[in-house]
């Protein structure tokens, strides 16, 4: 494999297209919008320079890496003459499903389709192409240039050949690939999203405050981060949109989203993103101050 389309240019994907140029695969960004195609291209050339600053990489290493990647805003170009396209765009199903319907219309028949998501099943996204067998998972964890794990996910029909190539590819990323079966939530967050949704009933019940949670979760715990910084970094309507995958795909109670990540996500406190979360990052402290008042 030489040349890889990567859709969307968000934080997961100019990550991943980072990843593959860094690595010597040229790479074709793909994004509707030409702001995120240009804002996800200076994210990439900032994170190089900072490898830069630590010696990781030369300034010639980081010219080149950059060169290896063009950009894209109609996915009829971006694509053509590429041999594995890896779309990372929204965690949205039905977004996903468009998207991978007009894939498989324009892409080579041979080219291999492969979907960042982190909960939504292989199988169906797969189920709208005429060619499931070429569909598998590719779960990067974030951030993608300094996190090993990959998950590596077979849909239904995803053939040992694919799977086989997708695991040796993401070995010569310097990435650790894990294969995992299709079902909702995958491995990594089938274990992550409960333990941040727990947190967040913890803080709904009373029991404790925003710092005292995360703090006792990293002293007590070891965790590099308090859950419910995560949940802010990951996005607390990524954390909903997982939950709900995995609530409606095993109809098991203890995946049901605490209210109070409903609430804040309906009121567009999303974390990091939108600048309040469990934390405000509006200021340059972080203050338990959005939260409080979602609370019973």
């Amino acid at each position: 494999m030489k040349n890889i389309a990567v859709i969307g240019a968000g934080t997961m994907g100019n990550g991943i297209a980072h990843t593959f140029a860094q690595s010597g695969f040229n790479v074709q960004l793909i994004d509707v919008n030409e702001i995120a195609l240009e804002k996800g291209v200076n994210i990439i050339s900032k994170n190089l320079d900072r490898l830069v600053s630590k010696d990781v990489i030369s300034e010639v290493q980081k010219s080149e890496t950059l060169n290896r990647i063009s950009t894209f805003t109609a996915m009829s170009e971006g694509v053509k003459n590429v041999d594995l396209v890896v779309e990372a765009a929204t965690e949205n199903i039905d977004l996903k499903l468009k998207i991978f319907k007009q894939l498989d219309d324009i892409c080579s028949k041979d080219t291999i389709l492969a979907t960042n998501t982190s909960s939504i099943s292989i199988t169906q996204i797969a189920a709208v192409t005429s060619r499931p067998e070429l569909v598998i998972g590719m779960h990067f964890m974030n951030p993608v240039p300094i996190m090993k794990l990959v998950e590596i996910i077979r849909g239904y029909n995803t053939s040992d050949t694919v799977t086989k190539t997708i695991m040796e590819l993401s070995e010569t990323l310097g990435k650790a690939p894990v294969e995992v079966n299709d079902y909702p939530g995958f491995v990594a967050n089938r274990i992550l999203m409960p333990m941040l949704n727990e947190s967040i009933e913890t803080l709904y019940n009373g029991v404790a405050g925003v710092t005292e949670i995360d703090t006792v979760m990293k002293l007590g715990m070891a965790h590099p981060m308090g859950p419910l910084q995560l949940a802010d970094f990951i996005g607390l309507d990524v954390c909903l949109s997982i939950l709900n995958v995995m609530y409606d795909g095993f109809k098991n109670p203890k995946y049901a989203p605490c209210p109070l990540l409903v609430n804040m996500v309906n009121a567009g406190k999303l974390g990091v993103k939108s600048g309040e979360g469990f934390y405000d990052y509006s200021k340059s402290r972080k203050a338990e101050v959005v939260a409080k008042q979602f609370l019973k």
